[in-house]
């Protein structure tokens, strides 16, 4: 059994665009399709943009995005559909729209709406994020709970590393506690405390459209990032979407639990590549992997 999973951000990448719109004429019509809906010509940026423009908020999560749903939609064929799709944060949304359960167009309106609610969460309230690279994950679950200040676990990556989120001093005191029991930990460059309490004003902003969206029953399961179990229940994944960006991505467990459930091959789709396939070797490496860009 095939399981097709999506990065989030993170995957871009100058010149993401290039290739994949000189590959097809759906794709140019994908493209020309999103930069309607945006308002603003995207696909220009994907394709010509430097790294620094890459970055933008209001275009990182929809190049992401686009970039990798349009690589899926015009290079898998029908008998190659998933048994099971997942996608790491932001690649939830193009995981929805390539197991049927959101159309093009609404996800890539949801994540325009999910980019600018969560930079304006961000410029409301200063956080930031650090990688711990420990294996002891109860650990950092414990003194996490043990700081007073706002800092909790946000992306279960692999074995070995576990993201923190929170405010600047939160994130700093529960690193210089994680350093002093001995584990590696690495500051992040990031606007924002992504996937912690303090993306509720993002969180409240997003549940309201995605309220408002329509979605499908998905023709296989989506295994989510809050509960790391499969739905094809629309009212499920609509609230697990909508608790997604003040809770913890549990990649790990989701990757864990499609392994228990037969998913025997994994293929990563879009962005610059093997980012995720980097994680799932970490975590289990006996199944089946592969790359589509």
């Amino acid at each position: 059994m095939k399981a097709f999973i999506f990065p989030g951000q993170g995957a871009q990448f100058a010149g993401m665009g290039e290739e994949l719109y000189q590959s097809s004429e759906q794709a140019q019509a994908l493209f020309a399709q999103a930069n309607e809906i945006l308002g603003f010509d995207i696909t220009e940026v994907m394709r010509k943009g430097s790294e620094e423009d890459l970055l933008q908020t209001k275009i990182t999560q929809p190049a992401v995005f686009l970039h990798a749903i349009i690589t899926y939609l015009t290079k898998v064929e029908e008998a190659d559909r998933p048994q099971a799709v997942a996608g790491h944060s932001l690649g939830e949304f193009t995981a929805l729209v390539a197991c049927g359960a959101l159309s093009f167009e609404e996800a890539l309106k949801l994540v325009s709406e999910r980019a600018l609610a969560m930079q304006a969460a961000c410029e409301a309230v200063e956080g930031t994020m650090a990688a711990i690279m420990s294996r002891d994950i109860e650990l950092v679950e414990k003194i996490c709970a043990e700081v007073e200040e706002v800092v909790v676990p946000a992306n279960y990556n692999n074995p070995g590393q576990l993201v923190i989120s929170g405010s600047v001093e939160g994130v700093a005191k529960a690193s210089e506690a994680l350093k002093e029991a001995g584990a590696k930990v690495i500051p992040l460059k990031v606007g924002g405390a992504f996937h912690s309490p303090l993306m509720k004003m993002a969180q409240d902003r997003l549940q309201a459209a995605i309220e408002q969206t329509e979605f499908n029953a998905p023709f296989c399961p989506i295994y989510q990032n809050v509960t790391a179990s499969p739905s094809q229940d629309p009212e499920v994944i609509k609230q697990n979407l909508i608790q997604q960006l003040t809770g913890a991505v549990r990649w790990q467990q989701s990757v864990e639990k499609m392994i228990a459930d037969g998913m025997q091959e994994f293929t990563e789709v879009g962005g610059r590549g093997r980012i995720l396939l980097g994680m799932l070797r970490k975590i289990d490496r006996s199944v089946g992997m592969e790359m589509l860009k």
